[in-house]
């Protein structure tokens, strides 16, 4: 199954203002906000801190929620009011006075007890962002411990005489079932922020269930992972539901007709648009992409994108966001954004150009550009972009490396780019020297890319003599990229002539 890399692609985070008025906004914490405030010494709870029955209309209407309406069940106003009652509790928006402390009316033989108002509320007006959003993790905690529980009806079967769980009749291990939430928030997150991420940020449930399920290194699905996959979609589609209000998802549920349809089908011939049926009542991924909405999408909301960075932190997970580096030196910044998305290395860049001053900062990345080791061309490249983000105050830099055997090449490209006179024509040495160390960045970045192809090939045709020269350049990468121009090249004459330069340039490594 998949694995979250070691190091994640760094995250572009709203700030924190924006990040906590969405917070506010959700329904959930609005709602647990909102009880908070209506709570008084007449608030009855229970020895658990829950709202006792009798409250639970009167909390309901507080706010707004009347079954029958706006889609409710009947019984869901009551519950969505205990679930909010339940947050504002756990993030200390209101405080349970213990009937045995002798602060509360003993009504029920000792078993209820009153509430204040908690020390967290006057943040939710006079704290600071991160005040805000401490309390909405707060919330999250308390919705994820929720989603990793088995449906109550199980739960109360599997209860033994003594009041203790049996959680082998449920079939439920508590750990696995949150470190299996945690991986598929996990790999949510890598595939938003990840390379290549769909535009609208949704991913289909079917993928990211199989995600957890399917081996990398697995073809054809067997009928038993397929039965796993549906499973797990199932166990999500619950999940999900759940932890939409607290705002970490914007989730598209399974269809319900899709469900009913499957219900009818038989075990071995799934409904049009899937690959069959598992265990004869659970859809599998299907292959049809014009239906596989219907199987349920779901994307993180910024703020989602915040919290699951938060819980990875937390757990020693390297989980970088952009920003992370606008107080380092350039040598880290290049280093760093070498491995960064293109669009996540371009934001980092200009964050770090924003807090110095022009010129200092192009010398400063010059001179972090330097080096004849293998992350070299790359960190060039980095430069490359960065240096093309600062205006023409930073020349006086460029024109100090004209005569720099690994930095003339890109400063004359930068100061013909810029307008300026008087330029002196590069030696053909350097103009070979820097297409290999360009070649060599792309390849680092972007592996055999249809991009990289498409260069290889134009390079090629504009320059017959290209191979003759080229594995003479002395460049620690010469080899290395003419070996990769042999791979991409579709003309199987020019990636002899590769090959060959490639040879030639090991045979001359001392």
């Amino acid at each position: 199954m998949s694995q979250s890399p070691a190091t994640l692609p760094p995250v572009l985070l709203h700030s924190d203002a924006e990040l906590a008025r969405d917070a506010l906004a959700t329904p959930l914490l609005s709602r647990a906000v909102r009880l908070a405030r209506w709570a008084g010494p007449g608030t009855r709870v229970g020895a658990g801190g829950e709202l006792v029955d009798e409250q639970l209309p009167a909390a309901a209407a507080e706010l707004g929620l009347v079954d029958g309406e706006d889609g409710l069940e009947p019984g869901e106003a009551a519950a969505l009011a205990s679930e909010a009652w339940r947050v504002a509790v756990d993030t200390g928006l209101v405080e349970v006075v213990d009937p045995e402390d002798g602060d509360a009316d003993d009504a029920e033989g000792g078993e209820e007890g009153t509430v204040t108002t908690g020390e967290e509320l006057a943040l939710i007006t006079s704290g600071a962002p991160q005040d805000v959003l401490g309390i909405w993790l707060g919330a999250l905690d308390a919705v994820f411990a929720d989603a990793t529980v088995p449906d109550l009806d199980d739960l109360v079967d599997a209860i033994q005489e003594g009041g203790e769980i049996d959680f082998a009749e449920l079939g439920w291990d508590p750990q696995a079932e949150a470190e299996f939430l945690e991986g598929v928030l996990g790999n949510l997150y890598l595939l938003t922020v990840g390379e290549g991420a769909p535009d609208d940020g949704a991913v289909p449930l079917p993928a990211l269930a199989a995600s957890m399920i399917v081996p990398d290194d697995m073809g054809e699905p067997t009928d038993d992972i397929l039965e796993q996959v549906s499973d797990a979609m199932m166990r999500l589609d619950d999940q999900f539901r759940m932890l939409e209000p607290v705002g970490l998802v914007e989730y598209q549920p399974v269809d319900e007709a899709l469900m009913a349809d499957i219900d009818e089908a038989d075990e071995t011939a799934g409904p049009a648009g899937t690959a069959g049926t598992a265990a004869g009542s659970e859809p599998v991924p299907p292959v049809d992409d014009e239906d596989v909405t219907r199987y349920g999408m779901v994307r993180l909301t910024p703020l989602g994108l915040y919290g699951v960075r938060a819980r990875m932190l937390e757990a020693g997970v390297d989980a970088p966001a952009v920003g992370d580096l606008a107080d380092k030196g350039a040598d880290t910044l290049l280093d760093a954004t070498g491995a960064f998305p293109r669009a996540a290395a371009q934001a980092e860049i200009e964050g770090w150009l924003g807090r110095r001053e022009p010129l200092e900062a192009a010398r400063e990345l010059l001179s972090a550009a330097r080096g004849g080791d293998e992350g070299a061309p790359l960190r060039r490249l980095r430069c490359q972009q960065a240096l093309s983000l600062v205006g023409v105050t930073a020349e006086p830099a460029l024109r100090e490396v004209l005569d720099d055997a690994e930095l003339g090449g890109l400063a004359r490209v930068w100061l013909a780019e810029h307008g300026a006179t008087d330029v002196p024509a590069p030696s053909e040495g350097m103009v070979f020297w820097l297409t290999i160390d360009t070649l060599a960045a792309q390849l680092a970045a972007e592996g055999n890319s249809e991009e990289l192809r498409a260069l290889v090939e134009g390079l090629a045709a504009q320059h017959s003599g290209f191979f003759a020269a080229a594995w003479r350049v002395d460049h620690p990468a010469t080899a290395e990229v003419l070996e990769a121009m042999g791979r991409l090249h579709s003309d199987k004459k020019v990636a002899k002539e590769a090959r060959k330069a490639a040879f030639k340039a090991r045979s001359q490594q001392p």
